[in-house]
């Protein structure tokens, strides 16, 4: 049957797995992510599995949260974004312009009403100079047109229009959307096609790796919702594997564990990812789910992702005091592990007074051709200075203040990541994670710890003591769990819009870190309610940090807890473990009593009876839905029906047919190629 290699590219580490017919790892491998090069550290994954195994592989699959990184964080390539029959009003609501350069943000003529008739021509001129001007300074262009779902021949003018004056990627939101709501939508596409260029570099390194050791197999990628698709259809719509890592964590630890109902608990370096597991299966959410602050229109396990993880930079923030996260850096133990002159440099910063750049070294931190080919001088500089080691921020402000303020700017477009205290840190101070230089961790304590007190005010920590403030991080670390765990389970059943659960996830949570005589209570015995948090749910708790921050997350809330065998590589494992799925949506609308519109990614079709309208919706539906899981690298493919009406009571009419959903899922095996034979090695 030959091996399947699962490989897991994240923020912080890349995993790998090969995994035998019978669904038993065999071998696993986790090392560094090297983001300015992400070749070194698949390699680096790929050469602690045993070679020989390796030519037995039949099929490779991928997952990464690095895209869902990118979005926490606010980071990605810089995008083109055209928007025709949108008002600034939209634009605002859609959020687009708290991440991009309003210049990169371009409202045209044009656009279509809810049956899909043209209101206004498409302004194509205006077009055609917006993408002139933004060819040289962006990655790839989005297009969104008003209701582009009813009708996509703007979307379609605009695509073919990128195609003809520059070479740059261009994805159109009827591709990744069929659901109203345009402000969404645009942010969909927008966020679409910011990622292609992550997701194309992480291709290409495995790629080439995958030559480099003669692994001829079939390379496939996790979605978000958990199913794989080829690397073209990846590449396409980077969008939909927004929570590839989750969503193959999500399977991995299911089956890791074998729990039926549990509430699945993800940590890396970046984010913390939580779902809901009920007999066996994750919930998907069809509507788009919450990444950081953004809810992108994509189907994918329903996940909270918080940006919290080992790599989560600790802070003061105003009034809300002591913030971790949502920024990654690096951690000082990790640093002065790759770097061992970081140690000397933490010690010497110690000696002196205390500085708002102290713990701050600057390291390159991944290569985009678009972004450096407009850099400055003194950047490109600062660039090169980068190239062997990083550069400590007090030395270089006291040198060279351009090539400090050229750092900061790098930084500020995702080239560059600082470094910083970190929960990473403090678990080395406290003797919870042994795997770095706690030398480092310590000293970078003590400077925090410092800074906090004399520059900010805050905690009363004794001179030299580096265990109290670790502890106190440690603490809030754990606080931010409990309340995404709590988080999770409101949301469980979707009763509560997100600022309700917000809010009573803080009376909650107060009410636990409270009860400290009875975990798990959300109220004592002297109260007239007594409740228990997720008594039949145990939290399965999966990724490198899991083991040192949920054990006293999970005591606080008395839960059981579980940590399963190989927790550490549960994405790679769950990368393997997943089919191909596929989904077509063809919408069924009746604007006047009696006329029928059918609305594809083609013109839409009308009609005078709705049984004629909704056959043709389900042939369309069926064929789309099959050609996409073929092309996605199905094979076997199988094909459900399902619909989903909408109709309403009239005083005078009775009920009325308003429209439906014609949904086509088409499932298939990912094709693998067949095992070679022991005399096929020898030649």
């Amino acid at each position: 049957m030959g091996l399947k290699l699962g490989i897991d590219t994240g923020g912080t580490y890349t995993d790998a797995v090969l995994v035998d017919a019978e669904q038993n790892i065999i071998a696993a491998s986790k090392c560094l992510t090297t983001r300015h090069d992400l070749t070194l550290g698949i390699s680096d994954a790929l050469a602690e599995l045993p070679s020989k195994k390796l030519l037995d592989v039949v099929l490779v699959a991928l997952s990464t949260t690095l895209s869902t990184n990118s979005v926490v964080e606010g980071r990605g390539a810089p995008v083109g974004v055209l928007l025709p029959g949108y008002h600034q009003q939209q634009v605002e609501k859609s959020g687009l312009l708290d991440i991009f350069d309003p210049d990169m943000v371009v409202t045209l003529d044009g656009g279509h009403d809810a049956i899909g008739a043209e209101t206004t021509p498409l302004d194509t001129a205006g077009a055609a100079r917006a993408i002139r001007k933004l060819a040289m300074k962006v990655s790839a262009f989005a297009v969104s047109s008003m209701f582009g779902v009813r009708n996509p021949a703007h979307e379609i003018c605009i695509r073919d229009l990128v195609n003809d004056l520059c070479s740059k990627p261009v994805t159109c939101g009827h591709e990744l959307a069929t659901n109203l709501d345009a402000p969404r939508r645009a942010l969909t596409v927008a966020l679409n096609a910011r990622m292609v260029p992550i997701i194309h570099e992480l291709i290409m390194a495995v790629q080439k790796i995958m030559q480099d050791r003669e692994i001829q197999a079939p390379l496939m990628m996790v979605k978000g919702n958990g199913s794989l698709i080829n690397t073209r259809t990846a590449m396409e719509q980077p969008v939909g594997t927004v929570l590839s890592g989750p969503a193959a964590s999500v399977v991995g630890a299911s089956a890791l564990s074998g729990a039926v109902n549990a509430i699945i608990a993800d940590m890396g370096g970046t984010t913390t990812d939580i779902a809901v597991i009920s007999d066996g299966q994750p919930e998907l959410g069809f509507d788009g789910v919450r990444i950081g602050e953004w809810k992108p229109m994509v189907e994918a396990v329903r996940v909270i992702s918080i940006g919290l993880g080992g790599d989560s930079e600790v802070r003061f923030s105003g009034s809300a005091g002591l913030e971790i996260g949502p920024r990654r850096v690096v951690p000082l133990s990790l640093l002065a592990y790759q770097y061992p002159e970081v140690t000397r440099a933490l010690g010497k910063q110690l000696s002196q007074a205390p500085d708002r750049r102290d713990n701050r070294f600057a390291l390159r931190l991944e290569h985009n051709e678009v972004l450096l080919s407009a850099c400055s001088e003194s950047e490109l500089r600062a660039w090169d200075l980068m190239g062997e080691h990083p550069i400590e921020l007090n030395d270089i402000v006291e040198t060279d203040r351009n090539v400090a303020r050229a750092i900061g700017h790098l930084q500020r477009q995702g080239l560059v990541i600082y470094s910083g205290f970190t929960p990473s840190d403090a678990a080395h101070v406290l003797g919870l994670s042994p795997h770095w230089n706690t030398e480092a961790a310590e000293l970078a304590a003590l400077l925090w710890a410092r800074q906090m007190r004399h520059i900010y005010g805050l905690g009363r920590w004794q001179k030299g003591d580096a265990i109290t403030p670790s502890r106190h991080v440690y603490e809030r670390v754990n606080q931010r769990i409990s309340r995404a765990l709590i988080e999770a389970g409101l949301h469980q059943h979707r009763k509560l819009d997100r600022v309700k659960s917000k809010s009573l996830t803080g009376l909650l949570a107060e009410l636990i870190f409270e009860s400290s005589d009875a975990p798990g209570k959300l109220l004592d015995s002297g109260s007239l309610f007594h409740l228990h948090f997720a008594a039949d749910y145990p939290v399965v708790a999966v990724g490198a940090p899991a083991a040192t921050f949920f054990p006293d997350a999970a005591q606080q809330l008395g839960v059981k807890l579980s940590i399963p065998n190989r927790a550490e590589v549960a994405n790679a494992y769950g990368a393997v473990l997943g089919s191909v799925v596929q989904r077509a949506h063809i919408t069924v609308t009746q604007p006047m009593y009696g006329q029928f519109v059918l609305h594809s990614d083609r013109k839409p079709m009308h009609f005078s009876k709705l049984r004629e309208a909704i056959s043709t919706a389900q042939t369309i539906a069926t064929d789309k839905a099959r050609t996409m899981a073929r092309a996605a690298g199905a094979t076997d493919v199988g094909i459900r029906l399902s619909s989903n009406d909408k109709h309403v009571e009239h005083d005078l009419d009775g009920e009325l047919f308003l429209e439906t959903r014609i949904t086509a899922t088409a499932t298939g095996r990912p094709g693998i190629r067949q095992a070679s034979t022991q005399d096929d090695h020898e030649g």
